[in-house]
């Protein structure tokens, strides 16, 4: 069956892309305990390119397919797991990228900042997948929780498009609000 890509983000309303996200139907990595450990012989490049043995993965499908086998663990190593391997990969900074992002209204009116990442999933901001701050006052970076403890880093776009909310909101401070949950979106370093 060929891959079909979800609707584009904008054209979503918060409760669509909450079916959205419930549609994607990903394994139970997190019930699985495989005895055999090695090495996938694949990495993760900063620009959220996928490699096996040196030669690039270009097939959406199939990098959607091993991304949703991802996990990291507590030291930070990434994992594709399945029921019966655990195999190292290589991430250079995040598992994925953040390409897109759209302010919605949930159900009580409140903000809710989606973002699209580069495998096409959907992640929608909140106390599940908080957005975290790194790098510099002078160089951030922009990260955002997807799942078992894997990250995106928002692309350059997708970090403007984040910026200017906040700078719309006109507040004391830059910071958003994505469910309830309240972002300052400068490091502390």
């Amino acid at each position: 069956m060929p891959y079909a890509p979800p609707p584009e983000l904008a054209a979503l309303s918060l409760g669509e892309l909450a079916e959205q996200v419930a549609a994607r139907k990903l394994p139970p990595i997190d019930q699985w305990s495989p005895q055999e450990i090695g090495d996938s012989e694949m990495r993760i490049a900063a620009d959220g390119r996928w490699y096996h043995q040196g030669g690039e993965i270009r097939r959406p499908a199939m990098v959607r397919a091993f991304s949703s086998l991802l996990t990291r663990d507590q030291e930070g190593q990434h994992w594709l797991v399945t029921p019966f391997q655990k195999l190292s990969i290589e991430v250079a900074d995040a598992a994925f990228i953040a390409t897109d992002m759209q302010v919605k209204l949930d159900a009580h009116g409140r903000e809710a900042l989606a973002f699209r990442l580069n495998s096409d999933d959907l992640v929608v901001c909140g106390p599940d997948h908080p957005l975290r701050v790194a790098g510099t006052r002078e160089v951030p970076a922009f990260y955002l929780s997807v799942r078992y403890g894997t990250e995106a880093r928002l692309n350059r776009s997708t970090y403007g498009q984040l910026i200017d909310h906040a700078l719309s909101l006109g507040g004391m401070d830059l910071a958003v609000e994505s469910l309830g949950q309240r972002f300052v979106l400068v490091p502390e370093a």
